[in-house]
């Protein structure tokens, strides 16, 4: 099957109308169109007037919560992450996201600079990307070496069984979109002035590696899916859905006053799924 990247030109500011008529659909996406706005938000509001309670909650119990989201490159991990957001209390609701490591940090123990950024009592900190850098944006682009790789393959359960032994509840979100999706929005933000600043350089060296990502995804799932820290994969072409279903993941998950099942609602089977149940999947190439 041909790459539909073959007759991708991200300079054109005209998109090749497969890749924008496919790309919803991209990676046997169950929908078709966007979910109605008008639900969307009716549903974001009820979900978010419950993160205020669980907000709450873990202010009065000191509970800690920590989100990782991973994925490929404009998977939409930045958007999710500031919905989920939106209308909670910033001094207890935390984003990390950190850049490069400097030169003392990376003579460091890999995870030393993310265990500064562990949540205190009552906090919920949202990582946009993590120490899962190590597992594929860093082996993918040459950034680490292969025995770099699988050390880190081999400590990364045991660093959660950590954190998970310690108390705090520890959510792992990868992001999954089809080819065609990726590369629709790569030419989005090449092309909205408002968007483009969202384009790195490593952004569009990814454009030509997408086998490399999938197999180092594949990989990582494989040994990092644990009964103590399980991954949790949302097909996340619509956007407005993958928001929906991380924010009901985790309110679904948790006890708290107030919560109300009929107000979180179900979550979606068509777009949620187990690490195994994503790595059995015959023939689709989503990430």
């Amino acid at each position: 099957m041909s790459d539909p990247s073959d007759n991708f030109d991200i300079e054109n500011p005209k998109l090749p109308k497969d890749i924008k008529k496919n790309a919803m659909r991209s990676g046997f996406y169950p929908y078709a169109d966007k979910l109605d706005w008008d639900v969307y938000e009716a549903e974001m509001l009820d979900l978010q007037k419950q993160l205020v309670l669980l907000q709450a909650h873990l202010a009065k119990t000191g509970e800690r919560v920590m989100l990782v989201f991973e994925g490929r490159d404009a998977a939409g991990k930045g958007g999710t992450i500031k919905t989920y957001l939106e209308n909670l209390n910033p001094r207890y609701n935390l984003i990390a996201a950190l850049p490069k490591p400097n030169d003392r940090e990376s003579t460091q123990w890999y995870f030393q600079r993310y265990v500064d950024w562990l949540p205190a009592a009552g906090e919920t900190v949202l990582f946009d990307r993590s120490w899962y850098n190590r597992a594929g944006v860093e082996p993918v682009m040459g950034f680490c070496t292969p025995e770099q790789t699988e050390h880190f393959l081999e400590e990364a359960p045991e660093f959660e069984k950590r954190l998970t032994n310690d108390g705090i509840h520890l959510f792992k979100f990868w992001l999954s979109i089809g080819r065609e999706m990726q590369l629709k929005r790569f030419h989005d933000r090449r092309h909205d002035p408002l968007k483009v600043w969202k384009l790195s350089p490593v952004d569009l060296q990814a454009l030509d590696k997408w086998d490399p990502y999938s197999k180092a995804r594949d990989e990582m799932l494989k040994r990092t899916d644990k009964p103590h820290a399980r991954w949790t994969i949302i097909r996340a072409n619509d956007k407005r859905r993958g928001r929906l279903t991380v924010i009901r993941s985790v309110l679904d998950r948790l006890d708290f006053s107030g919560k109300d099942l009929s107000k979180i609602g179900k979550i979606d089977p068509k777009i949620t799924m187990s690490a195994e149940e994503f790595l059995a999947m015959d023939g689709v190439d989503a990430a």
